[in-house]
């Protein structure tokens, strides 16, 4: 049995289920950590600090807490900041959508402004995790949208859970339009939520070509759950003037800079 723990003896999958743990029971122990992966003190206490300084979770005396609650906002204080310059690459990344597609829209602040800037005379299938979304489209004569069934976490207002995720991998879309949270270059896709990382995966899955559009903000960002490489994406919309942009290009992806007031 010497390979038991082999997998999660990696650093970086081990702080994985070190975050795991700490969301499903709101606090971690070292001692405990120590017993569950087999490993000395000096590495749990390595893993926790790297956390941490990552802003990840709350160091204390001998474990960790969840970071403050205050660091992520919910939909509709995103929806309610919403201003130009996300106007101006929603509207650009509208442009990508063709007539007759099936377009899947991740739930987010920006992907709703992205439906939202679609014309009314387009016709399309839309899939979506995203009531919002859902409502934002109904007026749309030509637009048949289908919203995945399942549990509603109230942080996204989006909806979850097996019976998402298997309407999700019945479709062949020609276009995802996915909700970005964090994207490194090294790290890749990341969000703050767990219960999101299934159907994100789902969603690019099930996607020809995969669009990111994202504010200079949430590059360079890590949140605790990865989702995917930063290669599942073809193309990323972002403002015109972001430092350190040309490392997604030299990834492969197709980047289009908009010029945002």
């Amino acid at each position: 049995m010497h390979d038991t723990h082999q997998a999660i003896d990696l650093p970086s999958l081990r702080k994985q289920k070190i975050l795991l743990l700490l969301e499903r029971d709101g606090k971690v122990t070292a001692s405990h950590l120590v017993d569950h992966f087999a490993v000395s003190q000096d590495t749990i206490r390595r893993d926790l600090g790297e956390l941490a300084a990552a802003g990840l979770l709350q160091r204390v005396h001998g474990g960790a807490l969840p970071r403050p609650k205050d660091t992520g906002k919910d939909f509709f204080t995103r929806v309610g900041e919403t201003n130009e310059a996300k106007r101006s690459l929603a509207q650009r990344a509208a442009e990508r959508v063709e007539d007759g597609q099936i377009v899947l829209f991740d739930s987010g602040s920006t992907t709703l402004q992205i439906a939202q800037s679609l014309p009314h005379s387009i016709r399309l299938t839309v899939v979506t995790t995203s009531p919002m979304i859902a409502i934002a489209l109904a007026d749309h004569r030509d637009v048949k949208v289908i919203l995945a069934g399942g549990p509603l976490n109230p942080a996204t207002l989006s909806t979850g859970g097996h019976e998402a995720i298997r309407l999700i991998q019945s479709i062949k879309a020609d276009l995802l339009f996915t909700g970005v949270c964090a994207l490194h270059p090294q790290v890749g896709m990341s969000t703050l939520h767990f219960d999101e990382v299934a159907v994100k995966q789902a969603l690019l899955d099930s996607a020809s070509h995969v669009v990111a559009v994202t504010m200079a903000d949430k590059l360079g960002a890590v949140e605790p759950f990865v989702v995917a490489p930063c290669n599942r994406i073809h193309t990323l919309i972002t403002e015109w003037q972001v430092p350190g942009v040309d490392v997604y290009e030299q990834l492969g992806l197709e980047v289009l800079r908009v010029e945002v007031e």
